[in-house]
């Protein structure tokens, strides 16, 4: 994922805005836009392990799809 910091003039209450991929969220200040990324960066660098009954047994393979 491509994380973007950057000013923004789209909306004058929000001139910083962070952009992931296609998605943009805005901030009031470049430091709520750091902190947001520094803070989405930890969970997506966090471990995700896959749960082994996150599926029920019965449900065929094109659910788990």
């Amino acid at each position: 994922m491509k994380i973007v910091v950057s000013a923004s003039n789209r909306n004058p209450n929000c001139p910083w805005q962070v952009q992931m991929d296609q998605h943009l969220v805005s901030f009031r200040s470049e430091a709520e836009a750091r902190a947001f990324v520094t803070l989405l960066e930890t969970r997506l660098k966090a471990p995700h392990p896959l749960m082994q009954h996150a599926w029920p047994e019965r449900a065929g393979s094109a659910l788990r799809h």
